[in-house]
């Protein structure tokens, strides 16, 4: 059975580009079509389709290539529960161009101490994330979620579901939000009070009558 090479890149954002991993998994001889990637998601998160989709694609003999292990895993427990899945499998890592060998002692150290980095990493991203939403809110720049309807639609909302003639189902699909949402929307609306008619005012009588 011919061994084979499988690619896997990852970014944790939308906004980031997985180019650079791209060109470097070519560059360790991973063929275009042999590399899943996840687009979005964190190296601490398992329901990650690319993941998954390079796991069941790797064979005993194969070798699954990563740039970084970060890009595999950043947690220590769970990159070590990767390695294990392979190692069953008979599967070779390569990080970075450099196959890791799980029975070598020296091999396992250099992985755990990688595998521990990648997680202090996470972790320091993390906290200046915090550390950053902190500051913006205390400068008054961090504002809530944007409300869902604007006021002219809240209106309208309202308006159709006083009338009585759509369920609060039908209002919810109509403006695309939750039933909650709505009746959110009815409950902080005030009812308008009907308004008095003035009474008419007698017709002032003209001088000839």
């Amino acid at each position: 059975m011919t061994a084979h090479i499988i690619g896997y890149a990852r970014v944790s954002t939308n906004e980031q580009d997985l180019t650079a991993q791209r060109n470097g998994l070519a560059l360790l001889g991973v063929p275009e079509a042999r590399i899943y990637v996840d687009h979005g998601l964190t190296g601490r998160s398992k329901e990650r389709p690319g993941l998954h989709e390079a796991l069941a694609a790797v064979r005993a003999g194969d070798t699954l290539v990563i740039t970084k292990l970060d890009r595999l895993a950043r947690s220590l427990p769970y990159a070590g529960d990767i390695i294990e899945e392979l190692t069953s499998r008979g599967v070779k890592l390569s990080i970075g161009g450099s196959i890791h060998d799980p029975n070598d002692p020296v091999g396992r150290l250099l992985f755990n101490v990688l595998s521990m980095v990648a997680e202090f990493e996470s972790d320091l991203i993390r906290a200046r994330t915090r550390e950053g939403m902190q500051v913006a809110k205390a400068k008054g720049r961090l504002r809530g979620k944007a409300p869902k309807l604007s006021k002219n639609q809240e209106a309208h909302l309202v308006s159709l579901h006083r009338v009585g003639q759509h369920t609060t189902t039908e209002i919810a699909e109509l403006f695309t939000v939750a039933r909650s949402t709505v009746y959110r929307v009815v409950q902080r609306t005030p009812e308008e009070e009907p308004k008095t008619r003035q009474p008419k005012r007698a017709k002032r009588q003209t001088a000839s009558s």
